[in-house]
């Protein structure tokens, strides 16, 4: 009887240990959004700490997205807007080949920083510049979906003690921008994203279009040559040969 107590009382404890983590961490939300249409969007991202932000004062948020084939951040783009201090991100790999199609690129890790919100106690925001690849031509739709999952939280508070309960350790190889210059660990924040994922819609075009699309970039090729060639003849200077020759 004794043993069903004591088995009986350490359950109970747990219980309530469980809900006190849940109350603790409760709060802490994701939202992601893709602003514009077509190739080149704005992806928006809004963390709200919640009750957890308590403890983050004076931290360093960032968020570490996963970016399919199908789009990419430009590095020449995101370096002229951390040049500007309009963002601040670290990409991996940090070359991109930006000309390859969706089915010849690889995943990207984009790891951005975010500025607190004026307006929002506790919530942090930053938007990055995104743009979708060439797809294949398809049979029967104009449209590539893109699947981006919801990012992951980061913290880094080289000041601040964090609660092990929303908290662990993550692996980080990228600086913390807060007051300590020296080395600094990033935890992970137990969160829910407000969605699982977001859906680029990228324009493609149709199979059945092949032919037609060739024969009309062959003929303005042929066209715009002949323009060329014929403007080059009757203005350009030559010194030994002449187009009339």
């Amino acid at each position: 009887m004794a043993g069903d107590l004591r088995w009986w009382g350490a359950g109970v404890a747990a219980f309530l240990c469980a809900l006190r983590v849940q109350a603790v961490c409760e709060g802490a939300t994701v939202t992601q959004e893709l602003l514009k249409e077509g190739f080149h969007r704005d992806l928006l991202l809004k963390v709200e700490l919640g009750v957890v932000g308590e403890h983050a004062g004076g931290c360093t948020v960032a968020a570490r997205t996963h970016l399919p084939p199908g789009i990419y951040v430009d590095p020449y783009e995101l370096a002229s807007l951390q040049q500007h201090n309009l963002t601040k991100a670290v990409l991996i790999p940090e070359v991109v080949d930006v000309e390859a199609p969706e089915y010849l690129a690889t995943d990207l890790l984009v790891l951005l920083y975010l500025e607190p919100d004026p307006w929002c106690s506790h919530c942090f925001t930053a938007a990055l510049p995104v743009h979708g690849r060439y797809h294949r031509p398809a049979e029967d739709s104009e449209e590539a979906l893109v699947i981006l999952k919801s990012p992951e939280v980061l913290v880094c508070c080289c000041d601040n003690r964090l609660p092990a309960e929303c908290w662990k350790p993550a692996e980080v190889e990228a600086a913390c921008s807060g007051k300590n210059a020296g080395p600094c660990q990033w935890y992970s924040v137990t969160h829910k994203p407000a969605h699982e994922e977001s859906i680029l819609q990228v324009p493609v075009g149709l199979r059945q279009h092949s032919s037609m699309v060739c024969a009309v970039t062959l003929l303005a090729t042929v066209l715009c040559s002949s323009l060329i060639l014929v403007a080059v003849c009757k203005y350009g200077q030559f010194s030994e040969v002449t187009c009339s020759e």
